[in-house]
């Protein structure tokens, strides 16, 4: 009870952050008919990669139609990528109004990262939901199955990849509270977001499948917090990872929480305790 207690002022910043951002629908349609041009584009270019001359018969780290299902996937989860800060804080910031943060009788950082998480779940919740009807169960009706959403490989992997994609939104909730930090101390976002945003697309895995990057980097690739966000659900989507490797990939990105969480609870501190607050 007295933990509950303790947990209501964070899951009523998350539920209310969660249902303001779903009023805005417009954006969402918008985003997805965005993200079905980019996506069919990409499936293009695989399927065009695939069929030529150059991989004819070589043994691929994917198949094509694991590739066009992981196109899909990214599509997505696109907006689950955290190469922004939250808007609310960095607005906070630029106006003054992040000293009311300062003054709630509450952990601020609990309470920005509870914010951040319903800002990210909101956004990509229905945006997924649409990819999925329109690559899973649109596109096979009007004769593209090749080219449509495939199901996981068994139940497990798919529980697997729902409990990880779970934890890559923790993830992204804590790479986006660093990027809160940084617009606090920086005063402003836009260059810290314009750094993040090719790393987090190119390491992540969303723009191209790390598995088709070189085989001396994967062992790199695949440990590196930002795998855990796309690259890590995908490979457990697809069965790649099973049995205890995939409990060991699950608890990679459990132990990149950790350790974002912290450093970003400590910069968080220094930042705070040095922020000058203009205006009166």
């Amino acid at each position: 009870m007295k933990l509950r207690t303790l947990a209501r002022p964070y899951i009523a910043a998350f539920t209310s952050r969660f249902l303001q951002m779903l009023q805005y629908r417009t954006a969402a349609l918008a985003g997805f008919a965005t993200q079905c041009w980019w996506g069919g584009i990409k499936v293009m270019v695989f399927a065009a990669f695939y069929g030529g001359t150059a991989i004819a018969g070589a043994s691929a780290p994917m198949s094509l139609a694991d590739a066009i299902t992981y196109t899909w996937l990214a599509q997505g989860l696109l907006v689950l990528m955290p190469w922004l800060s939250d808007p609310e804080v960095a607005q906070a910031v630029r106006t003054g109004a992040v000293a009311y943060d300062r003054l709630r009788p509450v952990d601020a950082y609990a309470l920005w990262f509870a914010r951040s998480a319903g800002w990210v779940a909101a956004r990509v919740l229905p945006r997924v939901a649409l990819m999925a009807a329109f690559a899973a169960v649109a596109l096979p009706l009007v004769g593209l199955g090749e080219w449509a959403w495939q199901l996981p490989a068994s139940a497990i992997a798919g529980l697997a990849f729902l409990a990880s994609t779970v934890l890559a939104l923790l993830l992204s909730a804590s790479m986006v509270m660093l990027l809160n930090v940084a617009a606090t101390a920086a005063l402003n976002e836009r260059g810290i977001s314009a750094v993040a945003t090719p790393v987090v697309i190119v390491l992540s895995g969303n723009l191209l499948p790390l598995a088709l990057l070189p085989d001396a980097w994967q062992t790199v690739l695949l440990i590196q917090p930002l795998a855990g966000l796309m690259d890590i659900p995908a490979r457990l989507y697809f069965g790649q990872l099973g049995g205890w490797h995939a409990v060991a990939a699950l608890g990679l990105q459990c132990f990149w929480i950790a350790v974002l969480v912290a450093a970003g609870r400590f910069a968080m501190g220094r930042t705070m305790r040095s922020l000058q607050i203009q205006g009166g």
